[in-house]
């Protein structure tokens, strides 16, 4: 699969109108771009389950810190998710542009 390159202000743009959903929708997509470059991240349905989502957020900061980013800083990347969620997007999608291109 193709890495599709994303405008930032519109990931979060069309989240905040969507109340979230394309927030979801950009993780599933992302996760996809992900595995194409052999990351292991598990099925998406995991978002919906507590504790659950946990897990699948930690496999996606597994893929995104080995595949895209390369620098093998998981825990790194997914304790920034946890305490500033907000600037996760940017820096996903910013590093997948990159990549893009």
């Amino acid at each position: 699969m193709a890495i599709k390159n994303r405008n930032i202000f519109l990931v979060y743009f069309f989240s905040i109108i969507t109340l979230g959903i394309y927030g979801l929708y950009w993780l599933v997509k992302t996760k996809e771009e992900m595995k194409g470059l052999g990351a292991e991240i598990p099925t998406s349905w995991l978002l919906i389950i507590p504790i659950g989502n946990l897990y699948w957020m930690y496999k996606y900061c597994e893929g995104f810190a080995t595949k895209v980013k390369r620098d093998n800083n998981t825990i790194l990347w997914f304790i920034l998710y946890i305490l500033v969620w907000i600037v996760v997007p940017a820096i996903v999608q910013s590093e997948l542009n990159k990549l893009a291109s």
